[in-house]
């Protein structure tokens, strides 16, 4: 399974549970993970993260660090047109669109394999929303893609704090 994160996976470890600064090894194992081909995250993604001037900002702009993590594909301008359209609704406004952000793209990547891919993030399912206010995990689930909390990928891949890479 290639889990692939939402930009909320990130920032929001490192601003409330994991650290980098606090807890190393889970970014030292997301990176391992990556260069594994476990993790990965899609340039549109990480460009939300990657100039900020903080310590996540400085993770993610380290060469290694992007060399494992970046997913090498570009994306599939069609499938993304078509998630728009079936995930969220066929007549958004250009300020829907705007609202969407990167989220089609994350989604349509796991939609082009979504027998071996999975969408993590931290968004909470709320299926009263609608158009482009829905968020990834009804819309993941709409279209048949797996998704996941941060918490249960970790328990997937066994990350422990004692990890260390072999």
């Amino acid at each position: 399974m290639l889990y692939l994160l939402d930009a909320n996976v990130p920032i929001d470890a490192n601003r409330d549970y994991y650290p980098i600064d606090r807890v190393p090894e889970f970014w030292d194992w997301l990176e391992h993970c990556g260069a594994h081909a476990h993790i990965k995250i899609p340039v549109e993604v990480y460009e939300e993260f990657k100039d900020g001037n903080d310590q996540l900002g400085e993770w993610a702009r380290q060469q290694s660090v992007r060399d494992a993590l970046l997913l090498d594909e570009d994306a599939d301008v069609d499938l993304v047109g078509r998630l728009v359209t079936q995930g969220y609704a066929p007549n958004l406004t250009d300020d829907e669109i705007d609202t969407l952000g990167r989220d089609p793209f994350l989604i349509a990547y796991a939609l082009a394999d979504p027998q071996s891919r999975c969408v993590v993030t931290l968004e909470a399912s709320k299926p009263s929303r609608q158009r482009a206010n829905r968020h990834v995990p009804d819309v993941c689930t709409e279209l048949g893609v797996r998704w996941c909390d941060t918490f249960v990928m970790t328990r997937e891949l066994n990350f422990s704090t004692n990890w260390r890479p072999s």
